[in-house]
């Protein structure tokens, strides 16, 4: 799989889960984007689902990959 990376831009309702301007990793689930939903990985190192309008995708320096990929 490749690792697609987003930004969160709003965390309403999500606070203690989603960081504003953080970048996070996102999981490929047709079926969430299907409704408008995206899997991230979040502050408790777990995937979940949260509204895609939450988040813009980014695109990562190949030279830093590695490093967002280890955490």
């Amino acid at each position: 799989m490749i690792n697609q990376y987003v930004m969160c831009i709003k965390n309403d309702g999500y606070a203690a889960s989603l960081e504003m301007r953080k970048i996070y990793q996102a999981i490929s689930d047709t079926d969430s984007a299907e409704k408008k939903m995206i899997r991230v990985i979040d502050e408790s190192g777990e995937d979940y689902l949260f509204p895609e309008e939450f988040f813009v995708p980014i695109q990562i320096p190949k030279n830093a990959e590695r490093i967002f990929a280890a955490v």
